[in-house]
């Protein structure tokens, strides 16, 4: 972070402070001071600031190492000058951008991007990067590729043994972005890859962690017999309220079926007989008659008269007629005898 005091007067530096103020703390915290020669870390800054400006130019620059989340906010510097009342003082606000992701996990064959990119408020252009190749069961460093800024008009590239025709520089210098592309990769790429970006006096490193995995063979997937889901509280109580209903009204369901059965079965009979009389009634007239003498006189008891017969007509009766008062075949069948007829 930047702090440089420019005057037309020949005037030195005799303090610099850092102050560090945040949204979340209401108190600003001291971060670095100097004076009378000595530069004093402060608080948790302790073991992670520095000042990196040239005193004599008037230069009280702070490199801040590690960042840290908590390290977002605005870092105040204050100078005095030598004879001077006034205090000139510079605010830098500090952005921390999220994590990358410091480990990647590929198929053999799959290529593998690494990204490497330096973000600073300041114009600080990359000078080299450098890419170097851990495995993980050697502690020795390869050099994977090394990229100059200044040998040539577009750069010079260096790879290293076994990388040479697989590994390619896609990142753009000019934004300070040192990212790779590893082509084909082998199981024997697994491995510690650190970049470091360089800036001048500045390095910027970072460590990425590659797993190399096999690519699992295609077979046919098989669909997975679901499980039997848990009932709930209610569900269980609604279940058990319906069994329950079903069993009570179970006796007078039976009760309505079978009086609704009998009446029917009544209904049917009564259909039935009522049938049967309309049919006896209307072919009652089809009954054969028969003719009975009751009285036979021979020629040789009366030779001298004539012979006479007496017949009757029988008519069906049936049951339901007898007890009809009214009925004329009751009056004949009680005595009314019809006049006998006489034969020639």
């Amino acid at each position: 972070m930047g702090c440089v005091f420019h005057s037309t007067e020949e005037k030195r530096i005799t303090k610099v402070d850092w102050i560090f103020s945040s949204e979340e703390h209401a108190k600003d915290d001291y971060v670095l001071y100097y004076y009378a020669n000595l530069s004093v870390p402060v608080g948790r800054f302790q073991n992670r600031v520095r000042l990196v400006g040239d005193i004599s130019h008037n230069d009280g620059s702070l490199l801040l190492q590690n960042v840290e989340e908590a390290d977002q906010g605005i870092y105040t510097c204050e100078i005095r000058l030598e004879m001077e009342s006034h205090v000139f003082k510079t605010p830098v606000v500090l952005h921390v951008l999220p994590e990358e992701p410091k480990e990647l996990t590929v198929h053999v064959g799959d290529s593998a991007l690494m990204e490497c990119v330096f973000r600073s408020t300041e114009e600080n252009l990359m000078t080299k990067v450098d890419w170097m190749f851990s495995p993980e069961e050697h502690t020795k460093e390869e050099i994977m590729l090394r990229y100059y800024t200044k040998k040539l008009p577009s750069g010079y590239h260096q790879y290293g043994g076994r990388f040479q025709n697989r590994v390619n520089l896609v990142g753009n210098t000019a934004h300070n972005d040192g990212s790779i592309k590893l082509q084909g990769v082998k199981e024997s790429d697994r491995g510690s890859y650190t970049c470091s970006i360089h800036l001048g006096n500045l390095t910027f490193r970072k460590t990425i962690v590659l797993h190399v995995i096999q690519k699992e063979p295609q077979t046919l997937v098989t669909p997975v017999a679901s499980r039997p889901e848990i009932l709930g509280g209610n569900q269980l109580v609604t279940i058990v309220g319906i069994v329950c209903v079903t069993i009570l009204l179970l006796p007078v369901l039976i009760l309505i079926v079978k009086r609704t059965y009998g009446n029917k079965s009544s209904i049917t009979s009564t259909t039935l007989v009522k049938s049967l009389e309309n049919t006896k009634k209307v072919h009652a007239e089809n009954h054969v008659y028969s003719s009975i003498t009751t009285q036979e006189v021979t020629e040789e008891e009366e030779p001298s008269e004539k012979s006479e017969a007496t017949y009757m007509t029988m008519h069906p009766v049936w049951p339901s007629l007898r007890s009809a008062p009214n009925n004329p075949l009751d009056k004949k069948s009680a005595g009314e005898m019809p006049k006998p007829e006489q034969a020639f």
